[in-house]
């Protein structure tokens, strides 16, 4: 499944580079890597954890209906699912899981999901905050709504790997966001 996809660098083995190049990166790649060197002067080991991901920055927008507002928060690229929680400025602390409801479409490639949350009448002068996360981001889309104006912001966190160290081997945690589409970036 590798083939034609890795390659080392020749020249900088003689240096100490024995980093493998692996090209066209796939979901299928993720797992733990193995390392294991020895040369004239010892030998040692190396484990790699591969994950792959992707998010994207949530849109907010306003529905208008006859009797009430509501807000929609609309994410068009995830993965791994992430959670979706709806905060409020005035009611802080509020549960808005009974006034909200949240829908995971795969998307046509059948890879990352868009994400689709609403939450139903909402109050003016209000400002409410959209957050959606997963191990690799947190995104957040803040939207207040008032008599004479919209104002949206929004605001993303790439989340920390965590890498450790092991008695004579070393093991890291690598995050590669595949390029499926130009919302996804490269961490």
């Amino acid at each position: 499944m590798f083939r034609g996809r890795t390659a080392v660098f020749a020249d900088q083995v003689i240096v100490g580079n024995a980093s493998l190049r692996l090209k066209k990166v796939q979901l299928t790649d993720a797992g733990t890597y193995k390392c294991h060197i020895t040369t004239s002067k010892g030998k040692g080991n190396a484990n790699l954890e591969y994950k792959t991901g992707a998010f994207s920055m949530p849109e907010m927008n306003v529905e208008y209906n006859a009797s009430s507002e509501n807000l929609r928060c609309e994410a068009p690229r995830w993965f791994p699912q992430p959670t979706v929680v709806w905060a409020s400025q005035v009611n802080q602390g509020a549960n808005f899981s009974e006034v909200s409801n949240t829908s995971f479409e795969l998307n046509s490639e059948n890879v990352t999901m868009k994400v689709v949350s609403v939450l139903y009448n909402v109050n003016i002068n209000n400002t409410y905050s959209c957050m959606i996360e997963n191990n690799i981001a947190k995104a957040t889309g803040d939207i207040k709504v008032t008599d004479s104006e919209i104002k949206r912001r929004s605001h993303l966190q790439l989340l920390n790997s965590k890498a450790s160290s092991c008695v004579s081997s070393f093991f890291a945690v690598i995050w590669v966001l595949l390029p499926l589409s130009p919302y996804l970036m490269l961490k």
